[in-house]
Parts: structure tokens; C-alpha cells; sequence
């Protein structure tokens, strides 16, 4: 049961212009939350969550904003061959501190992932991450974090949570539910060496933009992994967005950041899509635009799942073992979709609640590189985390 007290309507005056839109466009076909009426959910996969809060930006100078261009440019658009139906369930409002906003938050996502349905979250500064990962405390005992970002935000944890700082939080606070962190295109020049070293020694995965851009493919096998995926719109370089969005030279293209998003979509397992640091302009059209295609993106990924990590049933799969120095590595490959998998040995975690042989993401070139007699550095770094 969805409690919408925490969510305020979609203004009426967009829920008005959806009657001038085409007859196929996206507004015509969601379930929207008016002033007058909340939306029936039944059947709904994906919902749209706006959260209207920044404060605890690092640039944060009192400004307020909407999204209301976003969800403009969205509505428009045309869906693909979509099977599954959407909703816009409104805004997150500013609550009377920003913890309020958290809670808020953490609330309507636990909500919507416990009924099956993807929350697509628009904000409002990254921190919103550490309310969206604290919305998995009851609902699942190991969380993969995928960060799209040009920097790993670990940031001081011993100074009051930002948008720099929120993963140091994730990472000390109890419950201890995080068991592996990702970040996809950062940028070294944007991390201290203290934070590198840092992702090193907790066996965090850390990609470079240069090696991303070279092939996109690459981030399939880490998203697949996720169950939360956070992406800070600075991440795409400034020539792609609008004049209060650019923020630097160097950075993903429209293409490569609505790839990403639709390799997200096409995992099964990520079951919640951020999307943050959104700073509207009157000059708004092209991040606006961006941040729509991003969600179409998604939303065309999901729409594209396959059920194919069931390992029950043997004749889903094809089994290798590779003996590699003295570990034996395990793969599988999924019948249905050719994509691959490499088991990780038993390991009585203890800072997390696992009690069974997890699975790894991964391509045929691991699996390539370890009859080769190299260990592939991903399992390497889960190992570790015993």
C-alpha cells in the first residue's frame, strides 16, 4: 500500500496540457497523481518520484526548484512496445529538515519496491542516495550500489552528511547492509588520492571514464549486480546540457548516459533508478530533454527483461569449471540470453546476512581470461570481501 501523504500532486496545469499532446504520447498513457484523484496502481511496474530537495548540496545557496520541464518533456515523447504500465506519482516535497525528506523518501520507496514496482527517482542533490539505500533496511539483507558519477562521494564521514560525503555514511552506519559499490565513469582529477586508495582497500570497483566511453558494453555485467543505481547528471559533459547543468568539459555523451540507463533497465535485479543533481534554468530545454531520454531509456530496458538467472532448473544453464592456480572458478552461462555468470566461493560473511554461494555478473571474457590462467579482477575483489 502506497501512502500517499508523503507525495503531492502532479500541478494541474501539466495534467492540463497532457489533453494537447498526440493521442500515443507517454502523458496520454500513465497513471497519474492529480488533485483530484490518487492513482489506482494495479498492474503498475515503474513509477516516476520527484524530490524536490537540495539542501544538503555542497553548492546549496537557498534556491528552490521543480521539475516540472522534466516531466514537460517526458509526457511527450512516444513510448516504445511497452508491456508494462507507468505512473507518475508526484513530488517529495521539501520536508521541514532535510531528515524529513529522508524518511519521506525512504518510506515511499520501501513501499513501491515491496509491490513490485520500480521506483524511477528524479531529485535534488545525490545525497538522496543515502535515503534511497536506507529504504532496503527491511526488505533485503545484501545491497549493490551501481553509482554513475565523476567521483566516488566518500567524502568525510565525520562531518554532516552532503552530496560529496553520502557513501561514507552508507558504508559506516548500521545496519551494515552494503555489500558492493560501483562507480562508472569517474574522473581521477575529481578524487583525492586518499578516496582511491580508500576504493581499494574496501574492494570497491571503480571504472574510468576513457575506458567506459571505449566500450560502452563494459557496465552490463556491473549493472546486472545492482540493486540500487544512482546517477549525478554531472557526470555528462557540459556541451550536452543546458547553461546551470554545465559543469565540465570532459564527461559522458547523450548517447553513452541513455545507454547506461538502458542497461540498467535490462537488469533484473535493480529494483530503484536515480536520477540527481538537476539544476533547472530558464535555458532548460536540453537537460530537461536529457533527463527524459534517460527515463525512456529505462524504461525501454525494463521492458526488455528476461528471466534468465534462474539457476534451479539445470536446463537453463550450461556449467564450466576453470581451474585457475589452485581456485576453482564456476561458471554459468544462461541458455536463454548467452549471458554469464561466475560463482563465488561460500563465505560466512560477516558484516552482511548472506548464507549462500552469491553469483557474479560477469562476460565471456572473464570467463575467457581465467582458461587463460588469470583470475578475473571482479571476482578477485568479491572474494576478498570475506
Amino acid at each position: 500500500m502506497i501512502d500517499f501523504s508523503f507525495l503531492s500532486p502532479v500541478q494541474d496545469r501539466l495534467v492540463d496540457q497532457i489533453e494537447l499532446l498526440h493521442g500515443q504520447a507517454i502523458g496520454k498513457k500513465l497513471v497519474i497523481h492529480t488533485s483530484k484523484s490518487s492513482p489506482e496502481l494495479k498492474g503498475v511496474k515503474i513509477a516516476i518520484v520527484g524530490v524536490l530537495e537540495s539542501r544538503n548540496s555542497v553548492d546549496y545557496i537557498g534556491e528552490e526548484f521543480q521539475i516540472i520541464e522534466v516531466r514537460k518533456a517526458f509526457y511527450k515523447l512516444f513510448p516504445g512496445n511497452w508491456l508494462h504500465p507507468m505512473a507518475d506519482l508526484g513530488d517529495i516535497q521539501r520536508g521541514n529538515t532535510v531528515e524529513d525528506t529522508y524518511f519521506a523518501l525512504s518510506q515511499v520507496v520501501s513501499s513501491l519496491v515491496n509491490a513490485n514496482i520500480v521506483p524511477v527517482i528524479i531529485g535534488g542533490s545525490q545525497d538522496l542516495t543515502y535515503a534511497n539505500y536506507r529504504a532496503y533496511d527491511k526488505i533485503s539483507s545484501m545491497v549493490n550500489i551501481v553509482n554513475i558519477d565523476k567521483s566516488f562521494d566518500l567524502g568525510d564521514s565525520s562531518k554532516p552528511i552532503n552530496n560529496g560525503s553520502y557513501l561514507g555514511k552508507i558504508i559506516l552506519e548500521k545496519p551494515y547492509n552494503l555489500f558492493n559499490y560501483t562507480a562508472i565513469g569517474f574522473q581521477t582529477y575529481f578524487n583525492s588520492q586518499e578516496e582511491i586508495d580508500l576504493m581499494e582497500k574496501l574492494y570497491f570497483e571503480s571504472y574510468r571514464l576513457g575506458d567506459i566511453s571505449q566500450s560502452i558494453g563494459l557496465v552490463e555485467p556491473l549493472l546486472r549486480d545492482a540493486d540500487i543505481v544512482t546517477l549525478d547528471l554531472n557526470s555528462v559533459k557540459s556541451s550536452e546540457v543546458s547553461f546551470n547543468q554545465k559543469y565540465s568539459p570532459n564527461g559522458f555523451n547523450g548517447r553513452e548516459i541513455c545507454a547506461i540507463s538502458r542497461y540498467s533497465g535490462i537488469s533484473n535485479k535493480v529494483s530503484s533508478f536515480g536520477i540527481f543533481e538537476y539544476n533547472p534554468s530558464n535555458d532548460d530545454q536540453a537537460t530537461a530533454m536529457l533527463v527524459a531520454q534517460i527515463i525512456w531509456y529505462f524504461i525501454e530496458g525494463f521492458n526488455c527483461r528476461v528471466n534468465d538467472d534462474d539457476f534451479s532448473n539445470q536446463s537453463n544453464y550450461q556449467k564450466f569449471t576453470v581451474l585457475v592456480e589452485d581456485e576453482e572458478l564456476v561458471f554459468y552461462k544462461s541458455k536463454k540470453t548467452g549471458r554469464w555468470w561466475i560463482e563465488i566461493p561460500f563465505v560466512e560473511y560477516s558484516n552482511t546476512k548472506s548464507q549462500h554461494h552469491p553469483l557474479l555478473a560477469c562476460m565471456y571474457e572473464d570467463y575467457e581470461t581465467a582458461t587463460k590462467g588469470t583470475i578475473p579482477e571482479r571476482w578477485f575483489k568479491a572474494y576478498k570481501k570475506k
